[in-house]
């Protein structure tokens, strides 16, 4: 069981690095040996079309009760007096590491106790809603993010199918007239973006988007936004609109990271080039700009090892970058599991986890009161 656990903890390293960046930003070798599947891509079964109606295909859902991770909450955070008014779709990052699948089987123990971990943490900012879903999903494993071997993109679109169902699934279970808050991180805001796309621009759903938190994954502003149907937030109190953020310390080593955006596609299916890509400063709820760390209303630092962690206030600034980037000043102490380049992709929810959350309730409280 240590053993496993210093596996596990020693992946992490490297696990939310994310897609073609984690490809250029380690030493290629040694985690490809590590992680790529080696395995043929299989061809994932079509789920049916009502499976999820069962509650067990959710890591968090209405009715779940203590079973529900995204309903932890830090000791310095009180339950709100109120529960917010919209419902919550979530989409975890990786949690599979092996390299015997290219997506994650449902019944794999270890993937579905890190995403739950994953759920506790970067959902909880988002569980003032009583009406908070995070599906569990055919996830890519973490090492098709590691190569451009087409069996990857096979992968990624298996698991986006499952993303996909899991979503109408939601739609047709929340009341109809509800706002909408869609949110994921990593390889969860790459399939959200791609949602959006397919599920939410242009139809009557668009207006019911209190707003979308896709973190940790670039979003181009000429290539993936005007895709997605919605623009960027540029005011604290705007709804119906897209926020995005990727963390790096100073100083950082970016060069790598830039390059590997710059050779992959958008979501309209042309290389992003040099195209600027959206940065949302979560400390002002704006695009761009600098705040400094007393605008942070707290940072939670996770303590893993006890699935726990603590609150604390005015200990990280942001100011986001001439490059796209979200810069947050020192390295922060969060943790051992900061990436190559003062990189805090593993960090980016909760560097700013209290100011998300009273970001999701100013955008949804606008919304009701359009409404």
């Amino acid at each position: 069981m240590a053993r496993k656990f210093l596996y596990i903890m020693a992946a992490l390293v490297v696990l939310l690095i994310g897609g073609a960046v984690a490809l250029v930003l380690w030493s290629d070798s040694l985690t490809k040996l590590a992680f790529v599947p080696t395995a043929k891509f299989t061809p994932q079964a079509a789920l049916a079309a009502n499976v999820y109606d069962d509650p067990k295909m959710w890591i968090a859902r209405p009715g779940l009760g203590a079973q529900d991770p995204s309903r932890w909450l830090p000791p310095e955070q009180k339950p709100d007096a109120q529960p917010l008014p919209a419902a919550v779709f979530f989409i975890h990052p990786t949690s599979y590491l092996e390299k015997t699948h290219w997506n994650a089987p449902f019944d794999d123990a270890d993937a579905r106790d890190l995403a739950d971990t994953f759920v506790r943490g970067m959902a909880s900012p988002f569980n003032a809603s009583a009406d908070l879903w995070a599906p569990r999903y055919r996830q890519a494993a973490f090492g098709a993010f590691l190569t451009d071997d087409p069996q990857a993109g096979q992968a990624l679109d298996a698991a986006y199918a499952d993303v996909l169902l899991a979503f109408d699934t939601f739609v047709a279970g929340i009341d109809k007239n509800e706002p909408i808050v869609l949110a994921g991180h990593s390889q969860g805001a790459l399939h959200l973006k791609r949602l959006l796309r397919d599920r939410v621009a242009g139809t009557p759903l668009a207006a019911r988007i209190a707003a979308v938190y896709a973190i940790g994954w670039p979003i181009s502003l000429e290539h993936d936004l005007p895709a997605m149907g919605l623009p960027a937030c540029a005011k604290p109190d705007e709804t119906g609109c897209v926020i995005s953020w990727l963390s790096f310390a100073e100083p950082a080593d970016t060069k790598l990271l830039l390059e590997s955006y710059r050779q992959h596609p958008g979501l309209d299916g042309k290389p992003v080039g040099d195209s600027a890509f959206l940065c949302s400063n979560p400390l002002t709820g704006t695009v761009g700009g600098v705040a400094d760390a007393k605008a942070n209303l707290g940072t939670l630092i996770p303590d893993l090892a006890k699935k726990a962690g603590k609150l604390v206030p005015g200990m990280v600034p942001a100011r986001c970058g001439g490059d796209g980037l979200l810069y947050i000043g020192s390295p922060p102490d969060l943790g051992p599991y900061v990436g190559p380049g003062n990189n805090y992709h593993v960090y980016d929810i909760p560097l700013f986890w209290a100011n998300l959350r009273a970001d999701v309730a100013r955008r949804v409280a606008a919304k009701t009161e359009v409404r």
